[in-house]
């Protein structure tokens, strides 16, 4: 988990929950949430994206409202991150608590659709493969790190908890 590759798929700024996964799907189970991923913006993306893939963006990414099933849409559809300059702060937490590295680097500018990348959270670098391009990944240090290497908050607790136990 600390080295992925894929493929990127570039959105703009200011994109909305409601874009990542539409209002009009919350009545569905949560479990169909990944065929409707990014489909505010583009109704194909689910079934185009392929696991391992990164959704990047401009400034602002998951703003508007708290909807968590927006960052399950993601992960079911298959997005192994999230790569932006910003991110709405339920967002944020909503994809760290839930194991999805929402990755914020300082321009996403060079970045284009169809490029592979290299995220690496260890050197804390995301790589541009066909240009050697390198961005510095400016977040993910501490606790934000251990709960995604858990998987998300709910396995992070679980191991927490036991460890008390332990002890």
């Amino acid at each position: 988990m600390d080295v992925l590759e894929g493929t990127a798929w570039v959105f703009g700024d200011h994109v909305t929950t409601d874009q990542i996964y539409p209002g009009r799907y919350l009545e569905r189970p949560l479990e169909e949430a990944g065929q409707y991923a990014m489909s505010g913006l583009d109704e194909g993306f689910a079934g185009r994206v392929r696991r391992g893939d990164f959704v990047v963006a401009g400034v602002n990414f998951g703003a508007g409202s708290s909807r968590e099933a927006a960052v399950v849409a993601l992960k079911q559809a298959g997005v192994a991150a999230v790569i932006a300059r910003s991110f709405g702060r339920i967002f944020f937490r909503n994809a760290i608590n839930n194991g999805l590295p929402a990755v914020i680097v300082p321009d996403t500018s060079g970045i284009r659709s169809g490029d592979r990348l290299r995220v690496d959270l260890n050197d804390r670098q995301v790589t541009v493969l066909g240009t050697g391009a390198t961005l510095p990944i400016l977040n993910l240090t501490g606790i934000s790190m251990a709960i995604l290497r858990a998987g998300g908050i709910v396995p992070f607790t679980e191991a927490r908890l036991a460890e008390r136990r332990r002890a």
